[in-house]
């Protein structure tokens, strides 16, 4: 893993954080830096600040995806703006931390982003979700749905839908993949936050 940071005892404390679950390749504390050090060779997921001296994160981003480096980039700052959190996300950026999150969002970020997934400080996903499509489910998902959020359990949604089990774990399955989630607590939390419970096809 690499970190870009320009304050060395920052990138240093996100370290000893991620000491254990993550090994810290390189720190570097420069735009140009981080560029040379990625590009030299493969790295398995780079978080990065948005201000450095020479050059914004978001700049230094946009450069490495020209140059074919896809490795996962998250970004851990203060900016909190929506214009920079949309410059991050259309430039590339797998996750947007900040800085104020507390140390197991960051280890949740890195984790989702691992996974292939997009992980955004959840004070930051009401802008970020007004921008966003939201999925649009078939009328038997949404039933499904619907009644996950209510807390019945997939014997109980299958009586009332007139379904096998089987079938509905094969819905809540493909909900879940839907939205790029691990488990149904999840699943309904991320399908509040869309706005989807309750939603019709």
């Amino acid at each position: 893993m690499l970190i870009a940071d320009d304050h060395r005892m920052v990138a240093e404390a996100i370290a000893r954080i991620l000491k254990g679950e993550y090994e810290v390749v390189e720190i570097v504390t420069t735009g140009q830096q981080l560029i040379r050090t990625a590009s030299a060779g493969p790295t398995d997921i780079i978080l990065s600040d948005i201000s450095m001296p020479d050059m914004s994160g978001v700049e230094a981003l946009k450069a490495l995806r020209a140059a074919g480096v896809g490795a996962p980039v998250i970004f851990l700052t203060m900016h909190a703006e929506p214009g920079v959190v949309d410059a991050a996300l259309k430039a590339g950026a797998n996750g947007y931390v900040l800085k104020s999150s507390a140390a197991d969002e960051l280890l949740r970020a890195m984790a989702e982003v691992r996974r292939g997934g997009l992980f955004v400080s959840p004070s930051l996903l009401g802008h970020v979700l007004g921008r966003t499509e939201v999925p649009r489910l078939t009328a038997r998902q949404q039933e499904v749905l619907d009644l996950l959020a209510t807390g019945l359990r997939s014997k109980e949604i299958a009586y009332r839908l007139d379904l096998s089990v089987r079938t509905v774990e094969a819905h809540r399955q493909i909900l879940m993949q839907i939205l790029s989630v691990r488990n149904s607590i999840e699943l309904v939390r991320k399908a509040e936050e869309l706005g989807l419970v309750g939603r019709t096809a």
